[in-house]
């Protein structure tokens, strides 16, 4: 757990966790704690056992708001991309007068990448600071859709120019994905739009507005991930169009292989037969005229074909 007096924008680093009991004249403290720290928290701010529970569950957090007397609880998640895999990590964020706590359980990007907004803006205030982080993870989302599109056309072009299939997991797999990703970003674009336009005490009027900034871009991002999903199933009917068309172009190979070859073997049928008395036995070279002869059909037909575009 680390504890910060944060002072327009400058972090000062709090060594007694009791210091945090008496709210300070200026600024506010943050505490970026993990879920094993929050026996301690709760005492020292009467954090709600409800929201406590909350983050200490396994379950996977939809996201969502709860107002409470002297804080509130805000569950969202943050993404991430690996061109294989989405990974959501949920992020619980509790937000008094004086204090913001962020609980993770793992590593999060934006926590990190937040510091330099905070001393540049010269945050002085929770709700703030509550701003600017929610403003970087709906950022990341927009990110991630874009990488998400860069995949979708690169694997397009792949299925165009050489069918695999293995692109046909990759739909499965990336499609699923959206279809989960969805289920999540609704109720968040639902957590932001209560920022924006419910009157939270705890949240200053004038910063509201850019809560709806935000609140706009949640909307955009679910947009986005409907369009992504179309294109999956675009993508798929792509794929099975494109095997369909492969296995027709090998069908038409090989009936204009074997009807090349109907002639050649009708020939060889005839001269094979054991008879004693067949017309051409007693030519001389006999056999290197037919097999010329057989020759001469075989690429005739395969010029005509070549010709006609069968082959």
């Amino acid at each position: 757990m680390k504890t910060r007096w944060v002072q327009d924008g400058v972090f000062t680093l709090i060594e007694d966790v009791n210091l945090l009991l008496t709210p300070p004249e200026n600024g506010f403290f943050w505490i970026d704690a993990g879920v094993e720290d929050l026996e301690i928290l709760q005492t020292l701010f009467h954090l709600h056992d409800l929201a406590v529970e909350d983050c200490w569950s396994d379950e996977e957090q939809r996201p969502k708001i709860e107002i409470y007397d002297s804080h509130y609880f805000i569950v969202i998640n943050s993404i991430r991309f690996d061109d294989e895999e989405i990974f959501l990590r949920a992020l619980n964020i509790f937000l008094g007068k004086h204090f913001i706590i962020t609980v993770t359980r793992q590593k999060i990007n934006e926590i990190r990448a937040l510091k330099p907004f905070l001393w540049e803006e010269e945050v002085n205030s929770p709700d703030r600071f509550l701003y600017h982080l929610i403003d970087l993870v709906v950022d990341n989302y927009v990110a991630v859709g874009s990488r998400i599109e860069d995949k979708i056309e690169k694997l397009e072009e792949d299925i165009l120019m050489k069918t695999k299939k293995t692109h046909l997991n990759e739909i499965i797999g990336l499609r699923g994905e959206i279809l989960w990703l969805k289920k999540v970003l609704v109720p968040q674009r639902e957590v932001i739009a209560t920022l924006n336009k419910k009157d939270l005490r705890l949240i200053n009027p004038q910063l509201q507005k850019y809560f709806g900034d935000i609140y706009e871009n949640a909307v955009k991002i679910v947009d986005t991930f409907d369009t992504l999903r179309d294109l999956m199933g675009n993508l798929r009917e792509a794929y099975q169009s494109s095997v369909s068309n492969r296995a027709n172009e090998i069908m038409r190979v090989f009936t204009a292989l074997t009807t090349i070859f109907m002639p050649l073997t009708f020939i060889t049928g005839v001269f094979g037969m054991n008879f004693e008395n067949m017309i051409g036995l007693d030519i001389s070279h006999g056999d290197e005229y037919v097999l010329g002869f057989m020759m001469f059909i075989g690429i005739g037909m395969y010029v005509l074909f070549r010709k006609k575009e069968w082959l």
